[in-house]
């Protein structure tokens, strides 16, 4: 029950597909949950909504809106947050641009992106811009570790109605290529901080000394780890890579991650276009930079700019004529791997190219096998031993597979995701050294003009309480349980080095295994072939990138998991699985008004939210309401329920009125709360008798463009009548 201004329980305003579906879902909670006296808020932390918190005194008072990011950033540093956390967009520099140039559009005076800044005004602007960009939400957000997992009715329909896998050959020329040398997995140093300590980065050249950042912070027992990766190592890399593809017949694909990498991964991507592309810029390099090409953004963004010079597009045609073809996005509309850098994203695409048998789609529109290019060698193993997997044992049966749980190592930012700010591309050679306050040097290493240089680090309490969350998590299963730490790397040595003792501590050392990600990789793929079930204990790339690989082989995708972040102040935040933020599900809704979002993500984290709320609140009817989610989430299951992925069937509105159904039954239904059983029989009934009705209104609605005002920033009104278009129902729901 509210004890404050702040609801009960904030259901985050996000991008894309899950906005548009909550549109339709969210009314459902808010009315079901009230009759729980328990409120639910929203918090915009969508990409528009950024951009227009960052530049108040752009706009008039009407269009200005708070910052919520920030409020939730010091809500989940609290005992009672409460937080259902959907997927947001991790803006690359092109979406980015796209949301700024709609919401100019729309009327609001926001700045223009300014490329290469000149005045103190424009360099305010672009920081305001740059600190949107990439993995902006979640590093303010998750101030706990994450738990996880397929939920139990998932899993069991997965199993019972096993998703169609690609056929893998032994012969198979598909493989992962990662650079030998010159990574930041071969260059990294790491430390642990004896005592709190106050450090900077500096750059030591011939013309003197550049501070890079100052005024950086640790607390006693961080892990702070500092490497880089050598430009002319990836150049030559890449040349090579692409060479090998052509020579052996099969697509080139870059596997990267420019959204939650958004300093470091960018940069790679470019120089994979340029490699690519290398004649064409060593002929004409100067004339494209003339043309404002910056081949970070990508190939779709530099042929958009150069479209006009028939003498750079010949050699372009030229070009991709004598090299591998590319791996695509979109075969049938040209769209290459090489297009749009946060098209292709390494936690997705690879495992959709291990579950089609390690086929992707290539220029003739046909499936071919493929190169996948992942250079840092810190965890490409882990997929180039799955593919190793797969090829000498054949495809994953989801009817008889166990599954992969996970407990990630993600709060206060640890590891690389939080390394953003500490990232930089080498302006000139030199040697880069990050000094404590009392002069020590912690790490360097001498650069080259170009390379990529990097810190990131882990706090001593986040690692203790993803230790402990582990230990819980293992008691309360039995499940194989193992720590992915490889101690010929920095950064896990340090770790391996604090992991064990508590385990001894503890006396459960017999119940963990610590394995390097490659070896770890295949125990769990032979585990979850027997049958068995694995917890992977991961730092915070890894519960990334397995809580997409596992989930996609076991049950088709990686949005229907059920993700609990246990904050270390008290309270929770329940994310509605992985599965991004599905833009071509936006885009077909716009052309077809059908949505293929499927929800079942934020069933799963709503009864977790309202049973926490129970225990945390004393609110007894918050657990009968969240017990009813979970018999209705079992209902659209059992049902099948989910929407279809095709104009004319069933969509994601169809299954809101299926849960609204199935979580109305179950509480009439219910012995527990005779009040809340009396209130909703008549809405049950009510939602059966009108069954062809509502089906009726929503399939009309169907087959036509739809117009919601706006990709980025939707018209709430437009987009509210596009997804409630069913009048039978909204009177029911009220």
């Amino acid at each position: 029950m509210a004890t404050s201004n702040t609801p009960d329980i904030i259901y985050t305003k996000v991008d894309e597909a899950p906005e548009l579906a909550s549109a339709s879902l969210l009314p459902i909670i808010q009315r079901f949950a009230a009759a729980a006296d328990v409120t639910v808020g929203t918090k915009d932390i969508s990409l528009a909504g950024r951009i227009l918190a960052s530049f108040p005194e752009h706009l008039t008072e009407e269009q200005r809106i708070a910052d919520d990011l920030a409020e939730l950033g010091e809500l989940v540093k609290t005992p009672n947050a409460n937080v259902i956390k959907l997927p947001n967009i991790s803006a690359s520099v092109p979406q980015l641009l796209a949301a700024i140039r709609e919401l100019q559009a729309q009327g609001y005076a926001i700045p223009d992106y300014p490329e290469e800044p000149a005045t103190d005004a424009e360099k305010s602007v672009r920081a305001k811009y740059d600190a949107l960009k990439g993995s902006a939400v979640n590093p303010v957000l998750r101030e706990g570790n994450s738990d996880r997992r397929a939920a139990s009715a998932v899993k069991k329909y997965a199993q019972a109605n096993p998703h169609r896998m690609g056929d893998w050959s032994a012969d198979s020329k598909t493989r992962v290529a990662a650079m030998a040398s010159g990574d930041f997995f071969s260059n990294e140093k790491s430390a642990t901080l004896p005592q709190a300590a106050k450090a900077k980065i500096i750059l030591e050249t011939v013309n003197g000394e550049t501070v890079l950042k100052d005024g950086l912070s640790y607390p006693a027992g961080t892990v702070v780890d500092a490497t880089y990766m050598s430009a002319a190592a990836l150049d030559a890399f890449l040349a090579e890579e692409i060479a090998q593809t052509k020579a052996e017949g099969v697509l080139f694909s870059i596997h990267l991650k420019a959204t939650m990498m958004k300093v470091s991964d960018p940069i790679i991507f470019g120089h994979a276009v340029k490699a690519f592309l290398a004649p064409v810029f060593e002929e004409f390099g100067d004339e494209m930079t003339a043309l404002g090409v910056n081949p970070n953004s990508g190939l779709g963004d530099l042929l958009a700019k150069v479209k006009d010079n028939a003498k750079i597009m010949a050699a372009i045609d030229a070009c991709m004529a004598a090299r591998p073809p590319l791996y695509m996005v979109d075969s049938g509309k040209g769209i290459t791997n090489l297009h749009v850098p946060s098209d292709v994203i390494i936690d997705a695409s690879m495992p959709a190219l291990i579950r089609a048998g390690g086929k992707g789609w290539g220029p003739d529109n046909k499936e071919h096998d493929a190169v996948c290019v992942i250079p840092d060698n810190a965890y490409a193993p882990v997929y180039d031993e799955a593919i190793k997997f797969f090829k000498e044992n054949g495809k994953l049966n989801p009817a008889t597979a166990g599954t992969v749980q996970n407990i990630g190592l993600m709060a206060q930012k640890a590891e690389e995701y939080g390394s953003h700010p500490t990232t930089f591309e080498m302006p000139q050679a030199g040697t880069v050294k990050m000094v404590l306050e009392d002069g020590t040097v912690l790490h360097q290493h001498n650069v080259e003009a170009g390379d990529i240089w990097r810190s990131a680090s882990a706090r001593k309490a986040p690692i203790e309480d993803w230790v402990n969350l582990a230990i819980e998590r293992q008691k309360a299963t039995g499940y194989r349980s193992i720590f992915w730490l490889d101690a010929a790397r920095a950064h896990d040595a340090e770790l391996i080095a604090m992991v064990k003792p508590i385990l001894e501590a503890r006396g459960v050392s017999d119940k963990f295994e610590i394995m390097a990600p490659r070896e770890a990789t295949r125990a769990s793929l032979e585990t979850i072939t027997k049958g068995e079930n694995s917890i992977a204990i991961t730092g915070n790339v890894l519960r990334d990138y397995l809580t997409d690989l596992f989930p996609i082989l076991e049950l088709a995708t990686s949005a229907k998991m059920l993700s609990i972040v246990k904050l270390m102040q008290g309270g929770g935040m329940f994310e509605t699985g992985a599965g991004g933020s599905a833009p071509k599900h936006v885009q077909q809704l716009q052309s077809e008004n059908h949505l293929r979002w499927d929800s079942l993500g934020e069933f799963c984290a709503l009864g977790e939210s309202l049973k926490f709320l129970a225990e945390t609140n004393g609110n007894d009817r918050a657990r009968v309401l969240g017990e009813a989610v979970e018999t209705a989430t079992q209902g659209i299951l059992d049902h099948d329920r989910s929407p279809s992925r095709k104009v004319g069937e069933p969509d994601n509105r169809d299954s809101h009125y299926w849960f609204a159904r199935y979580w109305a039954e179950a509480l009439a239904a219910q012995t527990e709360d005779a009040a809340l059983a009396a209130e909703f029989a008549p809405v049950s009934q009510a939602l059966a008798e009108n069954e062809a009705k509502i089906v009726g209104e929503l399939a009309a609605a169907q087959g036509k463009p739809a117009d919601i005002g706006g990709y980025y920033h939707a018209d709430p009104a437009k987009l509210a009548a596009v997804m409630r278009p069913s009048a039978t129902l909204n009177a029911i729901i009220g």
